[in-house]
């Protein structure tokens, strides 16, 4: 009887022990800082458009042949973010040249992304003084570009823009990085001039 006894407090002291239920925490992501916004102006000699961008970023040529030369890419090393920037003279004489062919292939890069993205939102951005006008597509989801935009004076310039994390794209854990650089997009879009 005093073995039944003891085995019968300590099966109820155990199971009394364990009244709190266990709960798995959620998952959570490292901390991200971010540095002040300050900006400074890009002007290469010959290039023909000039550009600020963040006083954290670098600039990439991307050119592998004499065509591409002003292509080039805007890192932000801290973030592992590239905005990617090919530009184009328009041409009346070449059929990839023309202007309805660049709009509508930047239309058709940025909607590939219908695939893994929400919603793309299109914003229209125009600029009279400088003759910069465009379209920039936010692109909401797991999407491998967050957002893109073209920007042309309808006549000699054409440029375009993709945004890139290399990293996988996790909406949740790159939100705080995609809303940290979209503003520096947009001022970069804001600040495009022609040479």
């Amino acid at each position: 009887m005093g073995k039944r006894f003891i085995i019968i407090l300590l099966i109820l002291f155990i199971f009394g022990a364990c009244k709190e239920k266990y709960t798995p925490r959620p998952r959570g992501y490292f901390r991200i800082s971010f540095p002040e916004k300050k900006y400074t102006e890009f002007q290469e000699k010959g290039f023909p458009y000039v550009f600020e961008i963040p006083t954290y970023a670098e600039i990439n040529n991307l050119s592998k042949n004499n065509q591409d030369k002003f292509d080039v890419t805007v890192v932000i090393p801290e973030n592992k973010a590239d905005i990617h920037i090919t530009y184009k003279q328009i041409s009346k004489d070449s059929e990839i040249g023309k202007l309805e062919f660049l709009l509508e292939d930047s239309r058709t890069l940025a909607y590939k992304h219908t695939i893994k993205a929400d919603a793309i939102e299109e914003r229209i951005f125009i600029n009279p003084i400088e003759k910069v006008y465009g379209t920039i597509y936010l692109i909401e989801g797991n999407a491998a570009s967050p957002m893109q935009f073209f920007l042309t004076d309808s006549t000699t310039h054409f440029l375009r823009g993709s945004f890139y994390i290399r990293d996988i794209p996790n909406i949740d854990s790159l939100k705080p990085v995609i809303d940290f650089i979209e503003p520096d997009i947009i001022h970069l879009i804001e600040t495009t001039k022609w040479e």
